[in-house]
């Protein structure tokens, strides 16, 4: 298939469908921002809209920015004067990229005002479920493509923590551990490899 990885710089969900043989292609406004040396040859930076006009896909999948959508900084939304009409403006790229003609879409995002305001998720998945030590509660909207497959043998335990579970990216009190840095944001929302390497196989 002809894959179109919407909203990524890392280029981890794009190799993960690459090394299954599909003809996958990463899209940001930002540089590539992966590890490996060819990486960039896959990657096209450019607004995703512009690339979905020019050019037919067999899927995609979109990480739309969560910064305005997420439900952890909504309350901004009362107290900074336009922030609202910020997340106005993400729903409505979500909306875009859903709409899209294409036979297989999925998008991802965290916890978001996107199951409020367009439709709930198809499914709710953690990192601690796919091979690793971390927990970030994402959710995929689906368009004819499968939830992913949950294997009981990647489960990763959490340490406890007063009776609450913490796993390796958590302080004891459940925060995220990455130090504030003008580059955070870009870190927390690359995908993991187990989710990328789950997506692979099972809509393959």
């Amino acid at each position: 298939m002809k894959i179109l990885i919407a909203c990524e710089s890392s280029g981890i969900v794009r190799d993960a469908f690459a090394a299954a043989g599909h003809d996958a292609w990463s899209c940001d406004l930002l540089p590539y921002s992966g590890d490996k040396p060819d990486g960039n040859i896959r990657h096209i930076r450019a607004d995703v809209r512009d690339v979905l006009a020019s050019s037919r896909w067999d899927m995609l999948i979109a990480h739309p920015p969560c910064t305005y959508l997420a439900v952890s900084g909504l309350h901004w939304n009362k107290r900074v004067p336009g922030r609202q009409a910020k997340t106005q403006e993400a729903l409505d790229f979500v909306r875009f990229l859903m709409d899209q003609p294409i036979d297989k879409i999925a998008i991802e995002n965290p916890v978001s005002c996107i199951s409020t305001h367009i439709r709930k998720p198809d499914q709710m998945i953690q990192p601690y479920q796919f091979g690793h030590d971390a927990s970030k509660r994402t959710c995929l909207w689906l368009k004819n493509l499968q939830p992913l497959t949950i294997d009981p043998a990647l489960y990763v335990e959490p340490r406890m923590i007063d009776g609450k579970p913490r796993w390796a990216n958590q302080t004891d009190s459940g925060q995220n551990k990455l130090p504030p840095s003008a580059d955070r944001w870009q870190k927390r929302s690359e995908t993991y490899a187990g989710i990328a390497s789950a997506m692979a196989q099972a809509w393959s």
